[in-house]
Order: C-alpha cells, then sequence, then structure tokens
C-alpha cells in the first residue's frame, strides 16, 4: 500500500510516520481488505490536531475517517478508531458484494461545477438568469447497486452519492435525509 503523509503547516515526523502506517495496517489487514493507498493529513484547528485518512480500497470503495484531539497522536488514534468501526460495519457487506463480482466497479468520468452563491454575481442573458461558474473539476461516478452506493456514501463520509444503476445504467442518487435515513432518487420511475 503507498502512503501519503503530510502536515498543513506542521511537521510530520519519521516516529508519526511509523505510527501511522503500523496502525492503518493492521485496521486493513484486520478486516482483509486489499487497499491501493492511503493519504493522512494532519492540520492544526487553534489547541487540537486535527487527523484526516482516506484510504482507497481495491474494490473501487474510498473509506474515509476524521479525528480531532489536544494532542497529535490522540488525534490520528481516534481517526483509525473510526475508521475502524465503519470497516467493521460493514465487513460483512463489503465481502458479499463483491464475491460475486467478476470485474472491479466501472467509473466514468463527469463534470463537475461549483457555482457561484450569490444570485446577485449571476448573469443574465436573454432574460435568464445563468449561474456563474467559479470552478471546473472531473469527479468519478461509479457503476454499482444501490445497497453498494448507499455503503460508499457513508464510508466516504459524503452527504450524498451520484452513481449509475447497475441494473438499467440510469443516474441515480442517494443521499443523506435531515431525519438521519438514506433517500434514493431514480428518475426512471418517475411517470
Amino acid at each position: 500500500m503507498r502512503y501519503q503523509i503530510s502536515g498543513k503547516q506542521i511537521d510530520v515526523g519519521d516516529a508519526l510516520s511509523t505510527h501511522v502506517k503500523t496502525e492503518l495496517g493492521e485496521v486493513m489487514e484486520k478486516y482483509s481488505q486489499r487497499p491501493t493507498d492511503a493519504t493522512v493529513i494532519f492540520s492544526r484547528n487553534a489547541h487540537e490536531f486535527i487527523s484526516d485518512a482516506v484510504v482507497h480500497l481495491s474494490t473501487g470503495l474510498t473509506v474515509q475517517a476524521k479525528g480531532a484531539s489536544t494532542e497529535i497522536y490522540a488525534a490520528f488514534d481516534q481517526c483509525k478508531e473510526r475508521m475502524d468501526k465503519q470497516l467493521r460495519r460493514y465487513k460483512r457487506r463489503l465481502k458479499d458484494h463483491h464475491k460475486d463480482r467478476v470485474e472491479p466497479v466501472a467509473f466514468e468520468q463527469a463534470g463537475m461545477y461549483v457555482l457561484a452563491a450569490d444570485e446577485d454575481d449571476w448573469e443574465s442573458q436573454g432574460g435568464e438568469l445563468q449561474p456563474m461558474i467559479i470552478a471546473e473539476m472531473e469527479t468519478r461516478v461509479p457503476t454499482v447497486s444501490v445497497g453498494e452506493a448507499v455503503m460508499q456514501m457513508e464510508l466516504g463520509g459524503s452527504p450524498l452519492l451520484v452513481f449509475r444503476n447497475e441494473k438499467h445504467g440510469g443516474v441515480n442518487v442517494v443521499y443523506r435525509r435531515d431525519d438521519g435515513n438514506v433517500g434514493w432518487i431514480d428518475p426512471r420511475n418517475l411517470r
């Protein structure tokens, strides 16, 4: 597994790097996952250290966790515990979903745009307000089942996930609702 351990205005020494590699390696080995690379970033917010870890698995899933504490090692340990909890919760599902899969999860490239938040900054073209594009990026859209999409959204810690439904090939969205449940949007079912 490739590790990228860095700090935002923090010097990450050899001892901390070794600790991260050892502890993260044990968590991944414990759940028999095949990680391809891990990125751990340490930062500081006032008096506390923040550890943000992202691990990409060979199945196409991404596991993300964050921890914060007044000590840098404690911040990473909290982050590691959260990742351990996520993987423990989804261990059976991770194995079950991918045992029948003969090919890895397919991803498609898609455009992602950041729009101006204030309508005053939008441009008027022919009587219609057009939002001003602030940034253009590329993102990956996986082709997975609804269950895998929910699992990937929760493992990644994101509020929503756009995916291509492997049953019918249409674009779907799963999202975290305000009441704590997960919502699923399938435009194909609209009539």
